[in-house]
């Protein structure tokens, strides 16, 4: 397959010493993760939050994947973390373009989710404005939440759409699963409890890299 397939484990917990042992498992076998914050609000749960995150792993990068209300309000306290992306929701704001635009203020990137239900037509006009696109493959909020496979479609369209865009993937991705996912044109498949709460994370980790690429 031409296109480079990346893996990147997501990491979601309301627990701060769960959040710390998974930044330090991951330094051992990749060098980015995705940072899932949740406000209660936006979706039911809760997790830690910028002041929380100190001190992180030497090595490591991470983008934030905004949850929340609002997210133009919190991206000053993730860049200052040490967030090189913040990955806000469509859903979320009443204005995308004002959200973006303080991102880029920061001089951070800009990625773009979007819940299940929201059409591609939708998001289309703001895609030559952020750096990826990240589809939600379930109902966000919660680890181990059921995979929708109807996004794939959706994954497909943008792509012929967007050729060049970065287009990433998070939710309900497994080892069943992750083969069909990376056939759509994803360039980034993010992964939460298929990776995070197994025996061996690392080991995990590499599996589903060798899946997603084709191995």
């Amino acid at each position: 397959m031409a296109r480079q397939i990346r893996v990147v484990p997501a990491i979601l917990t309301d627990d701060i010493t769960a959040f710390n042992k998974m930044m330090l498992q991951a330094v051992s076998y990749t060098d980015f993760v995705q940072v899932d914050i949740m406000d209660g609000q936006f979706v039911p749960s809760k997790s830690i939050t910028c002041e929380q995150i100190k001190g992180l792993p030497a090595g490591l990068k991470w983008e934030v994947h905004l949850m929340v209300k609002n997210p133009e309000t919190q991206l000053a306290g993730y860049k200052n973390a040490g967030a090189i992306k913040a990955v806000f929701h469509y859903e979320a704001t009443p204005d995308p373009s004002k959200v973006i635009a303080a991102a880029r203020k920061l001089g951070m990137k800009a990625g773009l989710a979007v819940n299940p239900e929201t059409p591609v037509s939708s998001i289309l006009p703001l895609t030559d404005t952020v750096d990826s696109v990240l589809f939600l493959s379930v109902h966000p909020g919660f680890y181990g939440a059921k995979f929708l496979p109807e996004v794939l479609e959706k994954i497909i369209e943008l792509r012929k759409a967007r050729p060049h865009l970065t287009i990433s993937i998070d939710g309900g991705v497994k080892e069943n699963n992750i083969t069909q996912i990376a056939q759509t044109g994803v360039n980034e498949i993010c992964v939460g409890s298929a990776i995070l709460t197994q025996p061996d994370p690392g080991a995990a980790y590499r599996k589903l890299l060798l899946l997603a690429q084709g191995n």
